[in-house]
């Protein structure tokens, strides 16, 4: 069985020494010093690894998207329906291609309860006039309307 007055240091006992309570002190404190910076280099190079993990892989990633992107290209070229249904969306439907509707021949329903309900909601009636598709004066007519 060891004694702690053996002077062996990893039962954690103090070893006995000649020094004085000061050269103690000062020793506890120098330990305790190396002690914080070993363990702020080892935070910092926990931290570095890290980051340079998180750099791999983000690489390694895009590298991926870029490969898998190119592989779909070839394919979703020729038609229009196959590009939308492999795009990358959100939500909504993926097998339809959006068309832009030609919309120059529809009527606009001029519902005078509408402009007034916007109009409370403060829009302009230069904006209502041009989205309804009439003159300023008739939405300042329709406006007159609600206030009598």
């Amino acid at each position: 069985m060891v004694d702690k007055s053996w002077g062996t240091g990893s039962t954690g006992f103090r070893i006995r020494t000649n020094d004085t309570a000061a050269e103690r002190a000062t020793q506890r404190a120098q330990a305790r010093d190396a002690r914080a910076q070993d363990r702020a280099a080892a935070i910092t190079r926990r931290l570095e690894a890290r980051a340079t993990d998180r750099d791999a892989e983000a690489q390694a990633r895009e590298r991926a998207r870029e490969e898998r992107r190119a592989a779909e290209m070839p394919a979703a070229s020729g038609d229009p329906h196959a590009a939308a249904a492999q795009r990358r969306r959100g939500s909504g439907r993926k097998d339809v291609v959006r068309e832009q509707r030609d919309t120059r021949g529809y009527a606009t329903v001029v519902d005078v309860a509408r402009i007034r309900e916007l109009a409370k909601r403060g829009a302009s009636t230069a904006g209502l006039a041009g989205a309804f598709g009439i003159s300023i004066a008739e939405v300042e007519a329709a406006l007159a309307d609600a206030d009598d």
